[in-house]
């Protein structure tokens, strides 16, 4: 057992996109974690950015690495439920992208394992700790809409081209549109509102060649007549609101703002004084209701944004047995809800 004081050794089981943007520049900024190791089968770039952090050419090597405490899943999604089995089995808390699994029955199955092994699973799902969800949250828990009706959550983009990853466009478990931006989507719906008591869903593909959905839409019914939809597509080539709310006292409307990915991008460190600011014209539009029943709206700037809440998060499970915010039946629920069949 690790000192809590210690930083967590962590490694990343590929160093693609997501582990040079999402988890990397988080691991090695955060005081505590310490970036240990990547799995690097074929390029190595790693030694680039971090120089002195190991570089193993193959998951066998990775795991066997006795120094190491947290793996972090960041593999093409088919790959998920085997590499966070075999991580466990191999004594170490994991850390795993969306979608956690191909089903509810997997995620369960890991973490019964994760139970057994004494350690911790825990699903990454950073979109909780964007500046335009963090708007969206503080209007819904404010009450300032009264009783909710409606809620629309979107997440659109335009690309007509099939990805050039096959694994993204073969047709298989935990593939398409549904599983790659849906547990976003679903993931922020099951957070502010809890489990549905009902779900439809629709999916559709139809780029010229594609095998897989490209757009998809969940209708969740909750109580007291609540309804929400959460939608997303590639082929929406002028995106409305991100998030649309309509309640008995009034409305709210938010892009998609969210700076992070594009920062990040750009090389600017999660520490950085402009980190997870959105830019300026980019704050959603409150209006409400007054007592004389005349409507006015108001600008409502977004909260700053900061994957290192995440990671936070992490760090005080594993080292403090904190809560983890994103609750092992919350993932559940979201997978039951992604394993739906679509309606004819």
């Amino acid at each position: 057992m690790m000192p809590s004081s210690a930083p967590i050794r962590t490694g990343l089981l590929a160093y693609g996109m997501s582990g040079k943007l999402f988890h990397a520049p988080f691991v090695a900024t955060h005081p505590g974690f310490a970036l240990h190791a990547v799995v690097e089968r074929h390029e190595k770039r790693l030694a680039a950015d971090y120089p002195g952090v190991r570089s193993y050419p193959s998951v066998a090597e990775f795991l066997a690495d006795p120094a190491l405490e947290l793996v972090v899943v960041n593999t093409p999604s088919g790959l998920h439920f085997e590499q966070a089995r075999q991580a466990l089995l191999a004594g170490k808390h994991v850390l795993i992208e969306k979608p956690v699994a191909a089903s509810a029955a997997e995620w369960q199955a890991l973490g019964a394992l994760a139970q057994q092994q004494g350690r911790h699973l825990l699903a990454y799902q950073n979109r909780r700790w964007d500046t335009d969800f963090g708007a969206v949250r503080r209007v819904v828990e404010s009450g300032q809409l009264g009783s909710l009706i409606e809620a629309h959550f979107r997440y659109d983009r335009y690309k007509m081209a099939l990805n050039a990853k096959p694994f993204k466009e073969t047709p298989g478990p935990a593939v398409g549109l549904a599983y790659d931006l849906g547990p976003h989507l679903v993931d922020q719906a099951v957070s502010l509102f809890g489990r549905p008591l009902g779900v439809r869903k629709v999916q559709g593909h139809y780029r010229p060649g594609g095998r897989v959905d490209d757009f998809f839409s969940f209708h969740l019914r909750y109580p007291a007549g609540l309804n929400v939809w959460l939608t997303a597509g590639l082929l929406v080539a002028a995106p409305g609101p991100a998030y649309v709310l309509h309640g008995t006292q009034g409305s709210y409307q938010k892009g998609r703002t969210d700076p992070q990915e594009a920062q990040l991008l750009a090389g600017l460190r999660p520490t950085d004084p402009a980190y997870g600011h959105e830019l300026p014209g980019s704050a959603g539009h409150l209006t409400l209701a007054g007592p004389d029943g005349g409507l006015s709206t108001q600008p409502d700037p977004a909260p700053t944004g900061n994957y290192l809440g995440l990671f936070d998060a992490v760090a005080q499970t594993i080292r403090h047995g904190q809560p983890y915010p994103v609750r092992a039946e919350q993932v559940a629920w979201q997978m039951e809800i992604l394993e739906q069949p679509a309606e004819a």
